[in-house]
């Protein structure tokens, strides 16, 4: 039985590529991903589109990490309560990245998954990198 799910996994594997998105720390420490197109894409997706995702990536944690008087106020309250308000609201940086997710949700659904690719969400891959993975058919293996 284990030697059935190691050979299922194994030809899975084969058929998957991965191609990493680093961070851009020309700035400084904020959540910033560079915009450099991978060759590894070429041909399977529009530059201009990769651009179009990263770049509105890239503004939605900008947004995220911007301070305002709403997140003072947020931070205040949470001072003020022993951090207990934060069981009962969400916070703006929370919110924005329900917005990415659902961005990204999005963007897999209409623009990615139709030509064989998949964008995980960089939260999940603790915002170091912006992992894409490209399924290979039969057909372009190697």
């Amino acid at each position: 039985m284990a030697a059935a799910t190691t050979r299922t996994e194994n030809s899975h594997r084969e058929k998957v590529q991965k191609v990493f998105i680093q961070r851009d720390y020309t700035d400084g420490t904020n959540v910033k991903f560079q915009t450099k197109f991978p060759t590894e894409l070429e041909g399977l997706i529009d530059r201009h589109l990769f651009e179009q995702t990263i770049n509105t990536l890239n503004r939605i944690y900008a947004e995220a990490e911007k301070t305002s008087t709403t997140t003072f106020c947020e931070s205040c309250l949470a001072c003020l309560t022993s951090y207990l308000i934060y069981i009962c609201i969400e916070t703006h940086y929370q919110k924005c990245l329900k917005r990415i997710s659902a961005y990204l949700e999005d963007q897999n659904e209409t623009v990615y998954l139709p030509r064989g690719l998949l964008i995980t969400d960089p939260i999940e891959r603790g915002l170091r990198v912006i992992e894409i993975a490209i399924f290979l058919d039969s057909s372009n293996r190697a």
